[in-house]
């Protein structure tokens, strides 16, 4: 059962915490007394730390989350609407990496730093595995292909939509169409059971995708593989996720070979109004 803890000395009774407590759980009876949770709601509190990183005067801690271990939010390390826009704009999915191994440390601060995506009331049961094996992806690859192969065979119609006789071809030609040749690959997984799990994996991974620049790595996502894991036995038996987990997304990551110099075009913003 969670509990609050406000220090009487500092806290303003401005009542800010109830105001953005997703759960609405948070009560502020008369503007003198602290905030303290609605009895019998306590179970609902998900942790989310709303509360905490709200109170301007730091006054408000959870049981597990103490306001004075909580870093401050620096503004001047705030992005700008100019440089956030050049940012996304010059993202590419990287398709063609040098053969340097990717340092543990790293893709360990990678994956701190995505982490922190939200996720469905802040249940954070996104896990993830990461195969930094050259040898281990090769092998993994050829699992997928294997999978290209009986879509082929069995006139499945993304065998003709993807032109997937040009990819075995390709791996038969020993250039890799599944991983790319990527030194590295980032899967999440989580539940089978768990409704968000997709969602939620995306997200993560998009923030991992997003952070890989800051530390000079690309990433792509890995299409064919996703499709796999989900589909094909060999592969999900290889990836050997922890009983009940399913995969739900997976990122090639590596050092890019070549560096890009322009922001390409995109298709206009198609936008739709109800005011």
């Amino acid at each position: 059962m969670t509990q609050i803890n406000v220090d009487q000395e500092i806290c303003k009774h401005d009542g800010i915490c109830a105001a953005v407590c997703p759960m609405g759980i948070i009560e502020l009876k008369d503007g003198t007394t602290v905030p303290k949770l609605v009895v019998g709601l306590e179970d609902l509190c998900i942790r989310c730390g709303h509360c905490v990183a709200i109170c301007p005067h730091g006054a408000l801690s959870l049981d597990n989350m103490a306001a004075e271990n909580c870093p401050p939010v620096k503004a001047d390390l705030a992005l700008g609407s100019e440089q956030a826009e050049h940012f996304f704009r010059s993202r590419r999915s990287i398709r063609t990496y040098l053969d340097k191994a990717v340092e543990r440390e790293k893709l360990v601060k990678l994956i701190d730093m995505a982490h922190y995506a939200p996720t469905g009331s802040n249940s954070q049961q996104v896990q993830w595995l990461v195969i930094n094996s050259k040898e281990q992806l090769h092998t993994l690859a050829g699992m997928v292909v294997d999978m290209l192969r009986h879509l082929i065979k069995e006139g499945h119609p993304l065998a003709k939509a993807y032109k997937l006789e040009r990819s075995v071809e390709a791996w038969e030609a020993g250039i890799d169409p599944v991983l790319r040749g990527a030194p590295a690959l980032i899967v999440t997984h989580a539940p089978k059971g768990y409704a968000m799990g997709q969602v939620d994996s995306s997200i993560a991974l998009t923030f991992l995708d997003l952070a890989a620049p800051t530390v000079g790595l690309g990433t792509c996502w890995a299409g064919f593989f996703m499709m796999a894991s989900a589909q094909w036995p060999p592969l999900q038996q290889a990836l050997a996720l922890p009983d009940g987990n399913a995969c739900f997304g997976a990122m090639m990551i590596g050092y890019p070979k070549y560096d890009y110099h322009r922001l390409p075009l995109r298709n206009e913003t198609v936008i739709s109004w109800r005011e």
